[in-house]
């Protein structure tokens, strides 16, 4: 039998001589139907070891069914996953304690918290212009029972809120992922895309989209400190040339002291699934950039130290939205392995992929 072990256990230090494997893969299928509700948008993963299960967040935002959470369990083996058997699905609840409303949430990432059974997940909020009325709502990141309910809030930082004018986040572009240090001290956020401050979103070929990683202190729920990341350019053009493209933070991931994993994912129009490609990042030397109005307009601050580890392309298979992370179990050779899980997005052209690999 394998021993599980997961959340936020510091393991085997990932160094530059670090390699990951592919092991396995699994797929759900679209719509798959559990207890009442449609299997999708599965955009956040997270282990707890005294459950012995995988907590999943879906991001729905209540438009098919209830905003909720899942438990599972994924065996798997050295010859990859066997099975996703979801044992649970919980309706996350608003402040009044009932279901958010349609469309009211749009839930991201998610970690447990086991000293208080609790998880934090995070969600993106909203910007948007309809009818010349806009809608904000800002991001947020929360904890709830296991019930659903919940408990608490972290402090947003004065420069996270949603404002009709061309400042703070972007649309669809805030709190994509989220991750606790191994003592449940630190909780770290990222903004997916640049802060209108911040300057341009990623495109072909250049270098200059500078994205937030936010600390906060887990007892008093308040902002500690920033730090500017630079993500990589998109990886390839859009097909009309005019179409979506977008490079940006789909999750990190607490791996040791001042080192995160990041997950950067590049989509573009007219190519089938996503560049992703998996970073070392070391906050150790980085400047806290919580006074720095503009990261595109700064003179001297030290962003982030990152390090390709992986990139999916490598893998030579269809690979789609990844925007989940989290340990998997070790293997009788004693290698842990990570657990990856790709959004579907309730779309046709993507799907709900579960990706194993080994860490040597």
């Amino acid at each position: 039998m394998v021993f599980l072990l997961g959340c936020a256990i510091e393991r085997k230090p990932f160094t530059n001589e670090t390699r990951l494997e592919l092991i396995g893969q699994y797929n759900i299928p679209l719509k798959a139907q559990f207890n009442g509700t449609t299997v999708g948008g599965l955009s956040g993963i997270d282990y707890d070891p005294k459950k012995e299960v995988y907590y999943i967040i879906s991001d729905d935002g209540s438009k098919i069914d209830p905003a909720r959470m899942y438990k599972a369990r994924i065996p798997v083996s050295e010859k990859g996953i066997d099975t996703v058997q979801f044992l649970s699905v919980t309706t996350l609840l608003n402040e009044k304690a009932v279901p958010f409303s349609p469309a009211s949430i749009d839930p991201e990432a998610i970690r447990c918290f086991p000293a208080r059974g609790q998880v934090a997940w995070s969600s993106e909020g909203e910007r948007t212009k309809k009818n010349n009325e806009w809608t904000l709502r800002d991001p947020s990141v929360f904890l709830s029972d296991q019930q659903g309910k919940l408990v608490d809030s972290f402090l947003l930082p004065a420069n996270l809120h949603m404002s009709s004018l061309e400042k703070g986040p972007r649309n669809n572009s805030s709190f994509e992922g989220i991750t606790f240090d191994r003592k449940y001290r630190s909780l770290f956020v990222n903004v997916e895309e640049p802060l209108f401050e911040d300057g341009v979103q990623a495109s072909t070929g250049d270098t200059s989209a500078w994205t937030r990683l936010i600390r906060f202190d887990v007892r008093t729920r308040k902002p500690l400190a920033q730090y500017a990341y630079k993500t990589d350019p998109v990886a390839y053009p859009a097909q009309p040339s005019n179409a979506v493209k977008i490079n940006g933070v789909s999750e990190i991931f607490w791996i040791a002291e001042n080192k995160l994993l990041a997950i950067e994912r590049s989509f573009s129009t007219g190519r089938p699934g996503c560049v992703i490609k998996l970073y070392l990042v070391d906050l150790k030397n980085a400047t806290d950039v919580s006074s720095i109005t503009s990261l595109n307009t700064a003179q001297s601050f030290r962003p982030v130290a990152k390090k390709l580890m992986l990139n999916m392309e490598d893998l030579h298979l269809p690979v789609y939205n990844i925007e989940g992370v989290t340990w998997g179990p070790y293997l009788p050779n004693g290698h842990p392995t990570l657990l990856f899980v790709a959004d579907d997005n309730f779309s046709q052209v993507d799907k709900t992929q579960f990706l194993l690999f080994e860490v040597k």
